[in-house]
């Protein structure tokens, strides 16, 4: 047995660690999937609210968070705890996460489309800053945890299949809940049932991750303008979050197509829950194979790789404008074989950017670094949606209060493009950005042996 061998051994985390802190992605999934989903037709088609209007609400809170997530890692980076920086915030920001939740799908009747999208506004920022104080933390745990390069892919590796089934569950059944409930009872029992699983989710992690070890590199000094301002010169995390967040706007904008694809150009609700499960099934099934993949090619190669597969089903889906509905289940199967590696390398990629800045500062930033990755990732998936109402705008798309009206043939061609062409650009122009990452394994083995 060979040093390398041995000492890959002893820095395993157990079993029980790996699937704890990998079910934190049952509320992240749940969060980022079901507003992404939900939250734009809900705005559109049943409290009338314009398409352009809708987008603004649906993007502010989540430009909120790109604002509050680095101030998220700075507080938990100096957050004094024995059971670590980190955890004592899954619990308290998660529970206020699921509450908030319920109550944006909750709105009354109140007789006017302004005050119920200012309700609809208020819940949802609520929601997005207790986001911002539990993914933060969250994220910022495997630069803690392991010292270990290939750990952090394998740990990665359960919270992306997590992350899939999760979006599979809540994207699949949120709209039969909703359909089966019907109008906007439908939507407050779908609201409650998501918060549900976001507890689930929450109290997973944090009890999960109760054995798992604890970092014992010291906060950053200085002030959180002055981490920010070193973190902007980390090249290797720059080009890696650029490429990232235009993924993220790339596959915002998809999430946010789903049910007017469904609705719309194939004239069938249901076909919303077929979309999900093309796309996250072969995550499911495909998440380990990446993760595997990767450590023999190396994890920028891996999602150079991913990426390609990604845009190439994207662009295929453009196919959904003649309502070929079965080309565009094959297409969207695609993307999640793609969205699968660009979940688990970008990932894995993170911890080792932090990990190298630690050894060589003796400092931890991962807080700082993970809330502006995440503040990046919340800023993508919020513009997505806000993209694709901008396309409906544009396209004419006519807004209703739970009638079914025609729609006109641009607006048509408005959701097709919002749903396949331009996340397929999207993806292909942030391979520009990932070209010029150049951190490589032995970089992180150096950092792993002077943290050790």
């Amino acid at each position: 047995m060979t040093a390398t061998t041995s000492r890959d051994e002893a820095s395993r985390l157990p079993r029980g660690v790996r699937i704890g802190y990998g079910s934190g992605s049952v509320a992240t999934g749940a969060f980022g999937t079901v507003p992404g989903l939900m939250l734009l037709p809900y705005l559109t088609d049943e409290l009338g609210i314009a398409a352009l209007w809708a987008g603004v609400i649906v993007f502010l809170p989540k430009a909120w968070d790109v604002v509050l997530n680095p101030v998220a890692g700075r507080v938990s980076d100096r957050t004094i705890d024995p059971a670590g920086p980190r955890r004592p915030w899954l619990i308290r920001a998660g529970l206020m996460l699921a509450g908030a939740f319920a109550l944006i799908f909750a709105a009354p009747d109140l007789g006017s489309a302004a005050l119920e999208a200012t309700w609809v506004l208020v819940f949802f920022v609520l929601a997005a800053s207790a986001y911002a104080f539990f993914q933060v933390p969250y994220v910022a745990m495997p630069a803690e945890i392991t010292t270990s390069y290939d750990e952090r892919t394998r740990l990665m590796t359960w919270r992306v299949a997590i992350l899939a089934f999760t979006i599979m569950l809540a994207g699949a059944t949120a709209p039969v809940i909703r359909d089966a409930v019907g109008g906007r009872d439908g939507y407050r029992v779908m609201g409650v049932v998501m918060a549900v699983l976001i507890v689930v989710g929450v109290v997973s992690a944090w009890w999960g991750t109760r054995n798992a070890p604890i970092g014992a590199v010291g906060a950053g000094a200085g002030s959180l303008r002055e981490q920010l301002r070193i973190i902007g010169q980390a090249r290797d995390f720059r080009v890696l979050l650029t490429t990232f967040v235009l993924q993220a706007l790339a596959t915002g904008c998809m999430l946010a197509g789903v049910a007017y694809v469904a609705e719309d150009l194939f004239d069938s609700t249901g076909a919303a829950t077929i979309l999900f499960v093309c796309f996250v099934g072969p995550a499911l099934l495909l998440t380990p194979l990446w993760a595997r993949w990767g450590e023999q090619v190396g994890k920028k190669q891996g999602y150079v790789a991913a990426s390609l597969v990604l845009a190439a089903g994207a662009a295929l889906a453009m196919l959904s404008r003649g309502g070929n509905d079965v080309w565009t289940f094959i297409a969207t199967g695609l993307v999640g074989v793609g969205y699968a590696g660009c979940q688990v390398f970008p990932m894995a990629m993170l911890p080792d950017v932090a990990a190298v800045d630690a050894a060589r500062t003796g400092e931890n930033r991962a807080g700082v670094y993970t809330g502006v990755w995440t503040a990046g990732e919340t800023l993508g998936l919020a513009l997505g949606p806000a993209l694709y109402a901008l396309m409906l705008a544009l396209g004419g798309y006519l807004s209703s209060e739970g009638r079914d009206i025609s729609q006109p043939d641009s607006a048509l061609t408005a959701i097709a493009l919002g749903f396949s062409i331009v996340p397929a650009l999207l993806t292909l122009a942030s391979l520009w950005w990932l070209r010029q990452y150049a951190l490589d394994p032995a970089d992180v083995a150096a950092a792993e042996g002077a943290v050790s």
